[in-house]
């Protein structure tokens, strides 16, 4: 049986490069070295040609490090890596907490350095290439002391529950483990923006003047109630723009880049945030927070069927059961579910992100929405022509041309 699992985890990881590697072929299909009618008037024939070579960069770099990837697991699964891992952690503790802390931290640990060097490249060459990075190495290397520190501490810490729950309560782990794990979201969803960010960007409140009124007076008109209205310095790391939303209730902030402020102009800022308070008003964020926790019930329930069977640490190479190298192997084989799961959050994503843009395109102008985001596309040399299989498997926001399309008749009205 310990067999059959380790080939059908082989089976899993190879298929999904296989896959990921014709989504890519299909995407290539639809280059052009010419300018498409349909994007006439979004770029000009420079742009355009440049917009090329930076998506042909990009997805021949993420095949390098997707083979990569896909090499250094199936050496791992082969030889017994994670294995041999699970019995360094063992000549140091038997306690099942720090047992799991060890294994994990050595496997995220090695995993992180392994990919440093593309990550270097991708940031030093491809993106400086193309004019979006804006950071250097000092900040480079602080922002990811930053990401291992964040990673022992809550990810470690969550980790460090689940393993206890499960060690102490028998049948209702999973209920309690899901508990856990959706209270713990709802927490960091709440003060991401007032916890986490800090350590990497500076926020300061939007000063008074015409941009603030006409964000605040847009609001008021739709009954939006917001105080918290920031400037996030992501021109630190990346001439690339941004705006989101954070928070839950009283503790919902907007917050801009600057580079979004720099970029457009105010009718097109508030148009942005329009279509982001669209997302709030439609309950959008609520649903998403939903759907999350009872997919996050359903994985939490199979894998309580199946944690405690010394068979899955066995696929791997084990001598003995352990929660850390089941659920190891347990995210292996749930990758298929998970796949399908995001399949249908980016359906409804994409839906969302229509009844968004036509919220702000009747509460506001489509126009303005219409040219921001032309502007935010060029801007990143994004790929307007994919292939509809890619945009099914991997985009959460409909391509350009399609919400262009869709505002364009509110804007007729």
């Amino acid at each position: 049986m310990a067999h059959t699992i380790f080939y059908i985890i082989v089976g899993i990881i190879i298929f999904d490069y296989l896959l990921e590697r014709f989504l890519d072929y299909l995407n290539s299909t639809y280059y052009s070295n010419e300018l498409p009618k349909e994007l006439q008037g979004i770029y000009d024939e420079e742009k355009y040609k440049k917009a090329q070579e930076y998506e042909k960069s990009t997805t021949k770099f993420s095949t390098v490090t997707s083979t990569f990837n896909l090499f250094l697991m199936l050496i791992m699964l082969f030889t017994g890596g994670f294995a041999y891992i699970d019995e360094f952690a063992r000549q140091y503790t038997q306690n099942p907490i720090l047992m799991a802390l060890m294994f994990f931290g050595i496997i995220g640990l090695g995993a992180d350095i392994l990919s440093t060097p593309f990550s270097l490249y991708s940031t030093f060459v491809i993106e400086e290439k193309f004019g979006f990075n804006k950071t250097n190495l000092k900040t480079y290397f602080l922002d990811k002391l930053k990401g291992w520190l964040l990673a022992a501490i809550i990810g470690g810490g969550l980790l460090a529950a689940i393993v206890w729950i499960y060690e102490t309560t028998g049948n209702w782990f999973w209920i309690i483990a899901w508990a856990v794990i959706s209270l713990f979201t709802i927490i960091v969803t709440m003060f991401y923006s007032d916890i986490i960010v800090p350590l990497f960007n500076k926020q300061t409140p939007l000063e008074e003047g015409e941009l603030r009124k006409a964000i605040e007076a847009f609001a008021n008109k739709v009954g939006f109630q917001v105080k918290n209205i920031y400037v996030m310095d992501g021109s630190k790391r990346s001439t690339k723009a941004n705006a989101y939303f954070s928070g839950l209730g009283a503790k919902k902030r907007i917050v801009l880049f600057d580079t979004l402020i720099k970029d457009n102009t105010t009718e097109e800022l508030v148009a942005v945030l329009a279509h982001e308070i669209g997302h709030y008003k439609k309950k959008h964020t609520t649903l998403g927070m939903l759907i999350f926790i009872a997919q996050t019930g359903i994985m939490m329930y199979i894998m309580s069927i199946l944690i405690g069977n010394p068979v899955l640490s066995q696929a791997l190479g084990a001598t003995q059961g352990s929660f850390h190298m089941g659920l190891l192997a347990f995210g292996l084989l749930y990758s298929p579910i998970s796949t399908i799961l995001s399949l249908v959050m980016n359906v409804v994503s994409r839906k969302n992100e229509f009844a968004a843009d036509r919220f702000a395109g009747e509460n506001y102008n489509p126009k303005a929405l219409m040219d921001a985001l032309k502007k935010l596309s060029v801007n990143h040399l994004s790929n307007l022509l994919p292939h509809p299989a890619y945009v099914f498997f991997y985009y959460s926001h409909p391509p350009l041309l399609q919400r262009l399309k869709a505002l364009s008749v509110i804007d007729k009205k």
